[in-house]
């Protein structure tokens, strides 16, 4: 089944030096970018990571430091990358808990600002295990039939996600789905807005799910000795949790989010003075 669009959504694959969204880099990102009259338009390439690439790694992907050693480094063409993919909404295989914050943050580092509101994100890997739980090789081979033979590949993996979609919603079409309160549904339907609905797994706050809103819409921790906690009143209590966090390990756009919030509980805080 052909995707129905109503505006242009990119299949994209990366390859990374390893899977820390806040510390590791890209070395191959391929995108798909589909077309609402169902043209394609694919973007494949290699990118030095400026760090060494961890030989477990290459033992997965194939790609060594002596591969990208004269490619660009993600800075040098990330406003290609940008403008290649447009407005289009974003689609992957675990992109919503991993390729998209990764890929955020190389935006970040390259200082473009790479807007995310208006694009649905429809997650594959979400729809596949909350359907037929299995990995991206048992996918294409349980959905399409074919045998995926240069899996880790970006672009391969970014084509074969593309066509598992298709194949999903072939499979699943009238297929009802019975939520955890038992409320069933029928929610595999050819409507980009309705596989991004689908497709969500938490209802984060961050891209990577470090913070994440709660039942009434409110900001809290989704680890750590305040999991559950609000943010906001996290911060006010203990100042300094806000400063462990921006001096730790996390992501940029984590951060970002963070200091939103700090920035929003002053600022409510100055207005009621």
């Amino acid at each position: 089944m052909e995707l129905k669009l109503n505006k242009s959504i990119a299949f994209f694959d990366l390859e990374t030096t390893g899977i820390k969204v806040a510390t590791d880099r890209i070395v191959e990102i391929s995108i798909v970018k589909i077309m609402p009259d169902g043209s394609q338009k694919i973007l494949t390439r290699k990118i030095n990571p400026t760090i060494p690439i961890p030989p477990f790694t290459t033992e997965i992907h194939g790609i060594s430091d002596e591969d990208v050693k004269d490619a660009p480094t993600f800075k040098e063409i990330a406003h290609e990358v940008a403008q290649f993919f447009g407005n289009a909404d974003l689609a992957g295989y675990n992109s919503n808990r991993f390729d998209i914050p990764l890929l955020i943050e190389e935006f970040l580092r390259a200082d473009v600002d790479f807007d995310l509101s208006g694009r649905r994100f429809v997650d594959v890997q979400n729809i596949f295990h909350k359907m037929e739980p299995r990995t991206l090789k048992a996918a294409y081979q349980f959905y399409c039939n074919q045998e995926l033979i240069d899996n880790h590949s970006a672009e391969a993996d970014a084509v074969a996600t593309y066509e598992i979609l298709k194949a999903q919603l072939d499979k699943y079409q009238g297929v009802e789905y019975k939520e955890k309160k038992g409320k069933a549904t029928v929610p595999v339907v050819n409507d980009i807005a309705a596989l991004s609905e689908f497709s969500v797994q938490h209802n984060n706050a961050d891209l990577i799910g470090h913070i994440i809103f709660n039942e009434v819409n409110v900001e809290v921790f989704n680890f750590g000795k305040h999991k559950g906690k609000c943010v906001e009143d996290v911060f006010g209590r203990d100042p300094s949790y806000y400063d462990w966090m921006m001096k730790g390990d996390f992501p940029l756009s984590t951060k970002k989010v963070i200091t939103a919030i700090k920035l929003r509980s002053f600022n409510k805080g100055t207005a009621v003075k």
